[in-house]
């Protein structure tokens, strides 16, 4: 059952950092997982209620001919523009970082000991932001001028 649960997908060709951010995540009831090892089977899986994803910016490590992660994101974003992607990459380069966001990634995260943190933290800001949008705070009244 999906009920107010965060529909997250974590798309990387490294099994073993796919593994550990799934484990990370899997500590949060609020998540809902759903792990793939390359942008054609995300895409495969994509729904209009995905709500996250996690995207690897190379996804070549299996397939040399695989999509990589800004083919992905073009494709993702084509599917529903809504849907936020947080680009990783083990690469810490200004210009990949550049590439991700001229593509309309939410953020750019560089694969570290601490990277599941830093995801978790740009997801809590992106849904308390789409909160303040459905629930704005009530307007003041005007201010009196003296």
């Amino acid at each position: 059952m999906r009920e107010n649960k965060i529909k997250v997908f974590l798309v990387d060709d490294d099994v073993l950092f796919l593994k550990l951010l799934e484990i990370n995540f899997l500590q949060y009831p609020e998540f809902l997982i759903e792990t793939y090892a390359s942008g054609e089977l995300c895409m495969r899986n994509i729904s209009e209620d995905t709500d996250v994803i996690i995207l690897d910016y190379h996804l070549d490590g299996s397939n040399k001919n695989a999509m990589n992660g800004i083919e992905t994101l073009t494709k993702i974003k084509e599917f529903n523009e809504n849907i936020q992607v947080i680009m990783l990459s083990a690469q810490d380069d200004f210009d990949i970082a550049i590439n991700s966001v001229h593509a309309h990634a939410l953020d750019y995260v560089v694969k570290s000991e601490t990277a599941f943190l830093r995801i978790h933290k740009i997801i809590t800001n992106l849904l308390n932001f789409k909160k303040m949008e459905v629930y704005p705070t009530q307007s003041l009244p005007p201010q009196q001028v003296y």
